[in-house]
């Protein structure tokens, strides 16, 4: 929703400035000037990207619409999780858990936190390393290595259409200037032409270039800051898990270990200390 707010905005700010000056919007709408500019993008978006690049772009498109998921709600619920777990894993031993994390989805422990459960990515992720737990063939320091080398790749796959849009983003002014290009081109082969129609020919050819830096700057350039901004904000949730996990392999009992991963989690989705605490009795009692 803010990104078409946003866009209502720069539309409104450019193009209201350019009819408040006395200019007409009439001479801003330049369709094959448009033409040349995304069909040149998009041709070269094809040529620059595998076929997995490419999908991966279009799939993470419809994500900047959407609102974020990751609540402080969710966070909760997530730690409450890993409390249970860890607490089940003290109380009855580590092959307590191992049908939980073989079928998480008919587990009565997991149905319990329905949102997490569905971010089958943090699940995956999570069930993976208590499985390593469960083998007991691997240390705190290996595992940790693990941890990190999977969410580097996690980050890398996730960075790729963010990477994808700033370079479309930073072509487009140039795309603009081979519109502007074509246009001067086709101003000088009409040069026999009165003054005031060469003069709207110059216009149209200039448009090509407005257009090309107003769709680097107020439309595809934010859109790639966006996705990173995202892409942050889902790490945050493998972080949890993992700093949750080595805490408890490292010895601490699952009240500190959750505590542990509470600390990692940004101030503003954070629940405090009395909250998290109060939501994982409930979370017991039922």
């Amino acid at each position: 929703m803010l990104v078409i707010l946003g866009y209502i905005v720069v539309c409104a700010s450019v193009f209201g400035g350019f009819a408040l000056a006395g200019g007409h919007l009439a001479a801003l709408m330049q369709p094959l000037e448009l033409l040349m500019i995304g069909g040149a993008a998009v041709g070269a978006l094809i040529v620059g990207n595998t076929g997995k690049t490419l999908k991966a772009t279009l799939k993470a498109l419809p994500t900047l619409l959407k609102g974020s998921k990751y609540t402080r709600d969710l966070y909760m619920e997530l730690m409450s999780l890993l409390f249970e777990i860890l607490s089940k894993v003290r109380k009855e031993g580590l092959m307590s858990i191992e049908g939980d994390i073989d079928a998480p989805e008919a587990s009565p422990l997991f149905s319990k936190y329905p949102d997490v459960l569905s971010d089958h990515h943090v699940i995956e992720f999570l069930t993976d390393y208590l499985r390593l737990m469960v083998s007991g063939n691997m240390d705190a320091f290996q595992i940790e290595n693990l941890m990190d080398n999977e969410l580097e790749t996690h980050h890398h796959e996730g960075a790729v259409p963010a990477h994808v849009l700033a370079k479309l983003g930073d072509a487009m002014p140039a795309l603009g200037i081979v519109a502007c290009v074509m246009g001067v081109v086709h101003t000088m082969e009409s040069v026999g032409m009165p003054p005031s129609e060469l003069g709207l020919l110059i216009a149209h050819a200039l448009v090509g270039t407005f257009l090309g830096i107003l769709l680097s700057y107020g439309f595809v350039g934010p859109l790639a800051t966006l996705l990173e901004q995202k892409l942050d904000e889902s790490s945050k949730m493998f972080q949890c898990v993992k700093v949750t996990l080595l805490a408890s392999l490292n010895g601490y009992a699952p009240a500190l270990a959750v505590e542990f991963g509470r600390k990692v989690l940004f101030s503003t989705e954070r629940p405090t200390f009395s909250e998290l605490e109060d939501h994982i009795k409930k979370s017991k009692s039922k």
